[in-house]
């Protein structure tokens, strides 16, 4: 099938003036494409691959572009911004820092460094003790590996193996990437870890043809893998990317209880990355609190800060002080701790934890009327909070529909909804924690619409 590309001809749509879009011009902007092709020129060739909105400010749940139009961010900047684009908190906590001035300290110790760790250890569950701060998600997923490694090595001679899940996501780098599942994106890479190892997840519809439950299937995976020549003894940890971001499919509880014990019982770490599905993105603080267990390292990212380069790998003392002596030239500098620790206020100051579950239903009972609505069309529906992802399938199949899914965001845009393309047939909706209620319904309503014209 050929790649997917969105209509890059200026065209006329209806005007829409509402108190959370606008738009009243031609879509895309006519004046915008010269700077798309300057995109193009000096950077790789996918700048063109996302919806056609050239971004100028982003203000709480709305994206402004220069040529008068607004959208409702259903996206977050792919669920950085959960306490909205530059909330108050955040935008002061920055000013004071430049101010000073102070832009960078490389790993020397800063008062907004303990302010912001302070913070965010108060603010996480209490096995939590220690936290390494980091700049990007793939560099936690780094650093969570190599302590999985040491602990392993600590352990016993040769407990290096570790175990990730088919088509989970931890990063774009080398050691990120080999631990993640998806296992198409290695070719590059020529020669992968051989003790970087992989159990297919336990996705709902094979849970539904399996004959047991989650507990069962967890145990035959482990068998899988003692069939592959895994010596499960060797173990030194489980990464587990705590839902799959392309369609907000979590793993069964039961299976990553199981997970829990069996990992205990043989000295084995537990590893949650939560860089996408942390900071009250799906009604807790973690995604993985969702399952009734507790986590031996967490890795942070993305709205850990709500703007800046910002993440951490968090655990107990004795887990985080095994490579103590660990730095990072740009994590935890001065401007980005000052966005996370004015993010952190933001999530206090707006009881966002709770406004996730609370908007969350909202948008769960708009999200389940359209399977009512359109059971030829809507196949399963998945999510937590505020993240639901909604199955398009071709008519009367279980087949995802991935190319009508990207006439919907297109469609959508057109309106004024700024959509995650997944391109995997899936429509992916995570608008910030901060959206008002009528702004979140008024979006939703907009896919319906979309539905109504294209279904």
């Amino acid at each position: 099938m050929a790649k997917f590309t969105f209509n890059l001809t200026p065209r006329d749509v209806p005007p829409v003036s509402t108190d959370h879009r606008i738009i009243a011009t031609k879509i895309p902007v006519p004046e915008s494409l010269s700077l798309l092709e300057e995109i193009k020129l000096y950077e790789s060739s996918n700048a063109l691959e996302q919806l056609p909105v050239v971004w100028d400010r982003a203000l709480n749940h709305q994206i402004f572009d220069e040529w008068g139009n607004a959208w409702i961010d259903f996206t977050s900047s792919i669920f950085v911004t959960n306490a909205g684009h530059a909330n108050e908190e955040t935008i002061s906590r920055i000013n004071e820092c430049i101010a000073k001035p102070l832009m960078h300290s490389y790993y020397y110790p800063t008062r907004i460094r303990a302010q912001f760790l302070k913070k965010l250890l108060e603010m996480t569950p209490n096995y939590l003790e220690k936290a390494i701060v980091l700049s990007v998600g793939t560099e936690a997923a780094e650093r969570a590996v190599k302590i999985a490694r040491i602990f392993g090595e600590n352990a016993m001679q040769g407990k290096n193996i570790i175990v990730g899940g088919d088509g989970n996501y931890h990063g774009k780098t080398l050691g990120a990437q080999m631990v993640g599942g998806q296992h198409g994106d290695k070719s590059w890479i020529g020669y992968t870890d051989p003790n970087m190892k992989h159990m297919p997840f336990p996705f709902p519809w094979v849970l539904e043809e399996f004959e047991g439950d989650g507990r069962e299937l967890f145990q035959h995976h482990l068998g899988m893998l003692e069939a592959d020549g895994v010596d499960l003894s060797n173990i030194a940890a489980f990464f587990v990317e705590s839902f799959q971001g392309w369609g907000a499919v979590f793993y069964p509880v039961d299976y990553i209880m199981a997970m829990r014990e069996w990992s205990r019982s043989n000295d084995t770490l537990l590893v949650f990355d939560e860089i996408q599905a942390g900071f009250g993105r799906t009604g807790k603080m973690f995604a993985y609190e969702h399952y009734g267990v507790e986590a031996d390292l967490v890795i942070c990212g993305k709205g850990i800060s709500g703007s800046m380069p910002l993440s951490a790998v968090l655990g107990s003392a004795t887990l985080i002080e095994l490579d103590a002596g660990y730095t990072s030239t740009h994590g935890g500098n001065p401007v980005a701790c000052a966005a996370g620790l004015g993010n952190l206020e933001a999530f206090e100051n707006r009881d966002l934890i709770v406004e996730s579950q609370r908007k969350g239903k909202i948008m769960r009972d708009i999200i389940y009327s359209w399977k009512e609505k359109y059971p030829s069309r809507i196949g399963r529906i998945l999510g937590n909070g505020l993240l639901y992802g909604v199955f398009i399938t071709k008519e009367n199949s279980d087949e995802l529909d991935s190319e009508l899914t990207n006439y919907i965001c297109e469609r959508a845009m057109e309106k004024g909804v700024f959509s995650i393309c997944t391109g995997r047939g899936t429509i992916k909706i995570g608008p910030p924690l901060t959206i008002p209620d009528d702004a979140l319904i008024e979006g939703l309503k907009v896919y319906e619409e979309c539905f109504d014209e294209l279904f």
